[in-house]
């Protein structure tokens, strides 16, 4: 609590002065009586007990306007964080090679999606003041979430991405594409997409290297992640025995990767493992920090009238009671 006004507590000054001449009076020999009407009587023990109770009345009631002079209020302390943000696309392969059991969580084999999944959610809740949305593709790409700074949605849109989704092949120049259309009208200082796959481009009429030029002329900044194992990677697949792990080759093609993140200013960065996508996703992040600048500000809340209130009635009771109760007979 503070005091908008601290100047006016000159006017309690008086209150010891007060005080001082209201015991100088009952040394003089005044006497007071409960009510007229009793005169001849002795005052009762509760009047003689209560005899100094207009003073404590009427100085509570001066302490109390004088601290409603003052204003109190009260305040609560607000960090304002004007930021301009980044703008991201996050593109993610959900192509059939996603399938791929050659990640591990918790001591556990899981697809690639699924580290991807849990990768992503953790950068996303990362980037508190800057716009996310999401392009998925396979044989196809398109939306699956737009730009928006409710990482809510973004988290939720994220959990429904599944293998097969958009097609099992992988069309990497229509993912670029896609990405172009987000954020190429987007007045952004920044704006940067960091696309994943685990192969080579195989579907769609937009080749990579071109996605790339266009990319570039919207000043679109690219990262590229290879994930996965090199060489053969196990798929779980039904046979007539159940479940059971079977190993095919998936191609990646690091070097279109990374002539797509060179062309855009971007970087290319290969994930053989969850550590490693982990980590990939934190350089970026660190990469990427947005700058910014913390004001904090004071709302405060008047609670004079909690004080001005208490002040009018202990003088109105002061009143009735010198009147009634302690009316005073010179």
């Amino acid at each position: 609590m503070r005091f908008a006004d601290p100047l006016f507590s000159i006017f309690a000054l008086p209150l010891p002065f007060m005080v001082f001449q209201y015991f100088r009076k009952e040394r003089d020999g005044h006497i007071r009586f409960p009510v007229i009407g009793r005169l001849k009587k002795l005052p009762s023990s509760k009047t003689l007990y209560f005899r100094h109770g207009l003073i404590v009345l009427r100085c509570l009631a001066v302490l109390l306007l004088v601290l409603a002079l003052m204003r109190p209020q009260s305040g609560s302390t607000t960090a304002e964080i004007p930021s301009e943000g980044v703008d991201i696309i996050l593109a993610i392969d959900v192509s059939g090679s996603m399938r791929a059991m050659d990640f591990e969580m918790d001591g556990q084999r899981v697809t690639r999606l699924q580290v991807v999944k849990n990768v992503v959610k953790e950068f996303i809740k990362n980037r508190k003041t800057d716009r996310i949305g999401m392009v998925v593709f396979g044989a196809e790409a398109f939306t699956q979430c737009p730009l928006t700074l409710d990482h809510g949605i973004s988290l939720y849109f994220l959990d429904q991405l599944e293998t097969g989704m958009a097609g099992d092949s992988t069309a990497i120049g229509s993912a670029i594409g896609t990405v172009v259309k987000r954020l190429k009208d987007i007045e952004s200082k920044t704006r940067l997409a960091i696309l994943l796959t685990d192969g080579s481009n195989n579907a769609g009429n937009l080749s990579p290297d071109m996605a790339a030029e266009i990319a570039k002329t919207h000043n679109i900044k690219i990262y590229t992640i290879g994930a996965g194992t090199k060489g053969e990677a196990p798929f779980l697949v039904d046979t007539a025995f159940g479940k059971r792990l079977m190993y095919q080759r998936v191609d990646l093609d690091e070097e279109t990767l990374g002539k797509i993140a060179e062309t855009t200013g971007g970087k290319y960065f290969r994930a053989t493992d969850t550590e490693s996508l982990k980590d990939i996703y934190k350089q970026i992040d660190y990469m990427e920090k947005t700058e910014a600048r913390i004001k904090e500000y004071t709302e405060y809340t008047e609670l004079f009238p909690w004080f001005l209130a208490p002040a009018i009635f202990f003088f109105l009771l002061e009143i009735v009671l010198a009147q009634t109760w302690f009316r005073k007979i010179p």
